[in-house]
């Protein structure tokens, strides 16, 4: 059953006058890891500078995902993992990210492959991401829930698709561009997905001192969405 569950209490020291969905959201990602901030946190691109950023559907077109891949396999004597360690990054990216505001809080910021912005570090790995449209969907009774950057969705299940949808533009993008360059398959690709998703769903609730039983129903929620549009993200049974 769909659950119309409120969302998780946010940081409440903030007044409703300054509650800006996405910027409440990341205040709090980013005290889940107070040493490195940008683990789950997003920026908002109009709010940074240039440099070191570049928009996902660009960098997927102009060769970023063969880039890096060369570049890992490079520092790595197994191909195999080195196309993990690439493919891990962008999922972290796209899934990852949203996946942590997910469970903790009942909230989603856009990650489509048109909305989505990496930033890289000096090595040129990824560090953090950022999104240029910065609504946000969110769950009734959400405190920033009138706020004009919010759409409300009715329910956490309808959340869990509409993440789902707008996250798969983004990785059916990055794997084609992987599947061209290394041997890494479909159903380890996604089982990827799969575990980052529960990886959030366990941990995230634990360093925030959330509840878990929320975090782990939303990252099912989400992962039956992924199931759902043909994306296999749970672990294959052996026959």
């Amino acid at each position: 059953m769909p659950t119309a569950a409120t969302a998780s209490p946010v940081d409440r020291t903030r007044t409703d006058r300054t509650c800006t969905a996405l910027a409440d959201s990341c205040h709090r990602l980013r005290r889940l890891y107070p040493d490195y901030p940008r683990v789950y946190a997003v920026a908002a691109v109009a709010d940074e500078g240039k440099r070191r950023w570049w928009s996902l559907r660009d960098g997927v077109e102009s060769g970023r995902v063969e880039q890096m891949y060369a570049r890992a396999r490079g520092e790595m004597s197994s191909a195999d993992s080195a196309a993990e360690v690439v493919a891990t990054s962008f999922i972290h990216a796209v899934v990852g990210r949203v996946a942590a505001s997910i469970v903790l809080e009942g909230r989603a910021w856009d990650p489509g492959i048109e909305n989505l912005w990496i930033h890289s570090d000096n090595d040129g790995g990824m560090d953090w991401a950022g999104v240029v449209d910065t609504t946000v969907r969110a769950l009734p009774g959400d405190p920033c829930a009138a706020e004009k950057d919010v759409v409300v969705l009715p329910c956490e299940q309808s959340l869990g698709v509409w993440t789902a949808h707008r996250c798969v533009t983004s990785l059916d993008a990055v794997y084609e561009k992987l599947s061209d360059c290394t041997e890494l398959g479909y159903l380890r690709y996604w089982s990827i997905v799969g575990e980052t998703i529960i990886g959030a769903a366990t941990y995230v609730p634990i360093l925030a001192e959330a509840s878990e039983s929320d975090a782990l129903r939303r990252g099912q929620g989400l992962l039956d969405a992924f199931t759902t549009i043909g994306r296999p993200v749970r672990r294959q049974r052996v026959a």
